[in-house]
Parts: structure tokens; sequence; C-alpha cells
């Protein structure tokens, strides 16, 4: 079942990302993100999946150490920038739904181009402080991780030193880095619905809407089990239910985000439909 999963992820992601790069009418800034977000997410899945599959496989379920903290730094890095992305996502269409005589202006190709930069680099920086904190930690006692991936919780339970520094520095950052990303999601789809609500016809009001519902679904379904999964009490009752929500997260969300985007986006559909169309008359002609 996951090798489906992953299969299906990478080829849904890659597709879209082909897409993105090979049709000149996706050349616009939403869809550059778009194409940047199904790359993120072939990485995202890339991080947690294969060490999975390997263990299911193998029955192996050992990990080194230092694998272990490279399998922590991709993946917070990753999921710092989506958190980044997200925002310069739902950034776009607040400027092309609030201010459509300015788009052309303020959504620039060089700030586009800064805004997936500046994501990739807030993911790195973040991670790499946290990492290189918790490498210095002592591991004396008990190595089971209780969990299908190294996440930094239960990591940090398995320490036998002090960890009060380790988890006010990653409280710290994550207000620092992953805060302002969400606050500024947030705000942006409050100025969107309050635009959207003061549209006069019906026809206009669904047409605005339908430009950003797709991104509105994947933040939603996002930020929903990411935000459960770290607001649950640390509780042994609660702990499958915590694995439960981050296989969402880290599995299930990068898996359902293409055909979000594929199966509402009319663009996208256009795009996948040419796409075949010209494979199949290619086909044709070789044959």
């Amino acid at each position: 079942m996951f090798l489906a999963i992953y299969m299906a992820t990478m080829f849904g992601n890659m597709l879209i990302t082909a897409l993105v790069v090979t049709d000149q009418h996706l050349h616009t800034p939403m869809y550059f993100f778009l194409g940047n977000l199904s790359c993120l997410e072939t990485c995202y899945t890339s991080a947690i999946l294969p060490r999975m599959l390997a263990s299911l496989l193998t029955g192996d379920r050992t990990i080194s150490f230092s694998g272990c903290i490279t399998q922590l730094y991709f993946f917070c890095a990753l999921v710092a920038t989506e958190c980044c992305l997200l925002a310069a996502m739902s950034y776009d269409r607040y400027i092309a739904i609030c201010k459509p005589l300015h788009y052309s202006t303020l959504m620039n190709t060089r700030f586009c181009l800064q805004l997936a930069a500046g994501s990739g680099l807030n993911g790195c920086l973040a991670t790499a402080i946290v990492v290189l904190f918790m490498s210095h930690l002592i591991f004396c006692g008990p190595n089971e991780i209780d969990h299908f991936y190294c996440d930094l919780i239960p990591l940090i339970k398995l320490s036998c030193g002090d960890t009060h520094l380790i988890i006010l520095l990653d409280f710290v950052l994550a207000c620092v880095f992953t805060l302002p990303p969400f606050l500024l999601t947030l705000t942006s789809y409050v100025c969107i619905f309050t635009t959207i609500l003061r549209i006069p016809s019906t026809t206009g009001r669904q047409k605005a809407f339908s430009t950003c519902s797709s991104h509105l679904i994947v933040v939603t379904i996002y930020y929903g089990t990411l935000m459960i999964v770290h607001v649950l009490p640390n509780r042994d009752t609660l702990n499958i239910l915590n694995k439960v929500l981050s296989l969402c997260y880290t599995v299930l969300t990068p898996l359902v985000n293409p055909l979000i985007y594929s199966l509402r986006n009319r663009d996208v559909k256009k795009a996948l439909s040419k796409a075949v169309s010209t494979y199949v008359s290619f086909t044709k002609t070789g044959s």
C-alpha cells in the first residue's frame, strides 16, 4: 500500500512540475509556485517513505544516529519551506483578487524567484539551528523511537541529558520562522474573502473564489493536521492518533495535492489534455 502511495505521489507531483515547465500557458506566478510546491512535495515524501518501505520489506527497523539526524533535518527543513511557500501562494492570490490592476507589476519574475528562494532559505536555516543542538544531545538510555520516522519530539524523549534548552529553542524558532507564514496565509484569506463578498454578481464571486479554492483546500488539510499533531497533549493514550495524523500530512497530503489541483483547475486540465493529445499523436506518427 505504501509503495503504491509513494509511486502515485511521485508520478502526480512530477507530472504537475513537468506541465508547469513545458506548457507556456502555465508560465504565470501562480503556476510557478505550484510547480515549486509539487517539486518540494516530491522531496518531502522521499525523506520519509523510502526508509519506511525498506523497513517494511526487510524487517530491519534500525537506523543509524547520523541517518536519523539527516532524516530529521530534511523533513523539518521541507516542512518549514512548505509553510513559507503556501504563504507565498496565498499572497499571490491576495494580489490577484484584491489588487488585480497591480498584479503584473507586483508579482514580477524577480519577486517570485525571491519568494521561492526565501522560502527554501528560511526552512534550511531554522532547521539547521535545531538539528545542530540535537546532534549534541546525549543518548544513553532507550533507543527505540516511538514513531515511524525520526521526528523531533520522540527523539528528545530518548535523550538522557537536559532537554529544556532544545525544547525552548524549538518553540522560539517555530514562533519566528513558521508562525509568520501561517499568519500571512490567514490574513491573506481574510482579505480575499472580504473582497469576494463585495463583488455584486454571483458569477463574479464564484469565478474569484475558484481561483483560490484549490490552494485553500491544500492549506486547510496541511495546517489542520499539522496543528492538531502539535496541539495534542503528550499522553500515551493519544500516541496512535498522533501517528495517524502525522501520516496524513507526511504521506497522504502530498498524494492528494496533485489530485486537488488537477481536478479543480481548468488550466491544469487543459495542459494535461494537450500533453496527452501530443503524446498520442507522436505515438501514432512513430508507429
